[in-house]
């Protein structure tokens, strides 16, 4: 028959009914598996028929969404042929193609899979298993699996990939292998919930990254992975991928990266400044003089720095956004904009005051030598000065961004990000 085209939302976002469905949709598959697709004529055929085969052999009632990023090569053609649904994004790069596809599916599960046939789409009914069970968020591990030779470079399989699995446990409390496993199932509700706007490669990054911060538990299942089957070389960019995925990991965590490393400096940099304000002192033999004080005052200051912008970001990001460090939850309640600016005041008066009493004292004997008391007392009231001046633009940044936030919904910031995608866009169904 001759392929029909059915009409689909512009936005990515798209409309949905009361179950999450596209308008117009048939309802009810249990399991869409979406893949992104941009000249894979030479594969797509084949990670299709493995989906469909797989899903029929085990019962499970679904549909492949191929989610085409502008081929050229006949990919739309060949997936069509192989019996999956065509969706168009006008959007390029790989976190669009998934998130236009994801939106047009209408499985209650979404599992996605690269085009490329190094994910075994017959391993699908491990992830459903999980899904059926109750875990909302099912990821394939390539490392507690079996790795064809040749499929992961030896960078990427014992470096790149462990490390960034480490930063993202570490930071985000999650406990899995292979945080860059392309193959991984979502349920529909739990997507929408995630907000997620990447467009790039760091898209499966962000997914895990706002599941961890909302609590949603992420389970695993192994899998194997297989050599890239396509005769040119692969979208991905090892240096710049793994760049934007580390990158990601860093923005969601204020808290471990500005806000508990500005503490630590703090807690460091104050003490040293208070004991050096009366005179050198001796421990133990060791001599400390004025130098420990420029240094303490030195880190007091990229403590400052580094504490308020990550209470800014952590306080002014909506519930669920960024990961907060559960024992700095009452200081991020505290952190206002009234509270931080007056704080800012008194530390700024306090600094005038004493500087201005030093160039009181100075001019009173006549622009004499001053003693070393008076050259830490000036430090102490320059560090004042440069604290209050740091938290009163942390007070206007925080008021700024909590007013914008505040006005603007996620979902209209979703639409603006989007905005270049275009006013149309064809789904077309497979040949029957």
């Amino acid at each position: 028959m001759i392929p029909r085209e059915t009409e689909v939302h512009p936005s990515i976002e798209g409309s949905r009914d009361a179950d999450g469905f596209p308008p117009g949709s048939a309802k009810e598959p249990e399991l869409s598996v979406v893949i992104p697709c941009l000249n894979e004529a030479t594969t797509i055929a084949g990670c299709v028929e493995k989906a469909l085969e797989a899903m029929e052999e085990h019962g499970i009632f679904g549909e492949v969404v191929v989610s085409d990023n502008g081929s050229t090569d006949g990919s739309v053609d060949a997936a069509m042929r192989a019996g999956a649904q065509v969706v168009r994004c006008p959007a390029r790069g790989y976190g669009a193609a998934l998130q236009w596809g994801f939106h047009q599916a209408r499985g209650r599960y979404l599992l996605m899979g690269d085009a490329d046939q190094s994910y075994d789409f017959s391993l699908l009914p491990r992830f459903v298993k999980k899904a059926r069970d109750g875990h909302a968020f099912v990821m394939g591990s390539r490392l507690r699996g079996n790795i064809e030779n040749g499929a992961m470079p030896a960078l990427n399989r014992y470096v790149g990939t462990p490390v960034l699995t480490w930063v993202l446990n570490r930071l985000f409390g999650t406990r899995i292998s292979d945080c860059n496993c392309g193959m991984r199932l979502i349920r529909r509700d739990t997507f929408l919930d995630l907000d997620i706007v990447s467009p790039g490669m760091e898209f499966a990054s962000e997914m895990v990254v706002k599941a961890a911060v909302r609590g949603v538990p992420i389970a695993e299942v192994p899998i194997d992975f297989f050599r890239d089957r396509r005769n040119r070389r692969p979208h991905l960019r090892r240096w710049r991928d793994g760049w934007r995925h580390l990158r990601l990991l860093l923005w969601h965590a204020p808290d471990h990266m500005m806000t508990i490393p500005g503490l630590i400096m703090l807690a460091l940099g104050l003490p040293l400044v208070g004991v050096q304000l009366t005179g050198p002192v001796s421990v133990a033999g060791a001599h400390f003089d004025i130098h420990y004080m420029v240094l303490g005052t030195t880190l007091s200051l990229l403590g400052v720095s580094a504490a308020s912008l990550g209470m800014v970001v952590g306080s002014a990001m909506p519930k669920g956004m960024v990961r907060h460090v559960t024992l700095l939850t009452r200081l991020h309640r505290s952190f206002t904009f009234d509270r931080v600016a007056l704080v800012a005041g008194v530390l700024l008066a306090l600094g005038f005051a004493i500087d201005a009493s030093v160039l009181g004292y100075w001019l009173y004997h006549h622009q004499g030598t001053l003693s070393p008391l008076f050259t830490r007392l000036t430090l102490l009231g320059m560090l004042l000065l440069a604290a209050g001046v740091q938290l009163g633009f942390s007070a206007l940044l925080l008021g700024t961004t909590g007013s914008a936030i505040g006005t603007t919904p996620i979902r209209a910031l979703l639409a603006e990000v989007h905005h270049h995608t275009s006013n149309d866009s064809d789904r077309i169904d497979p040949l029957l």
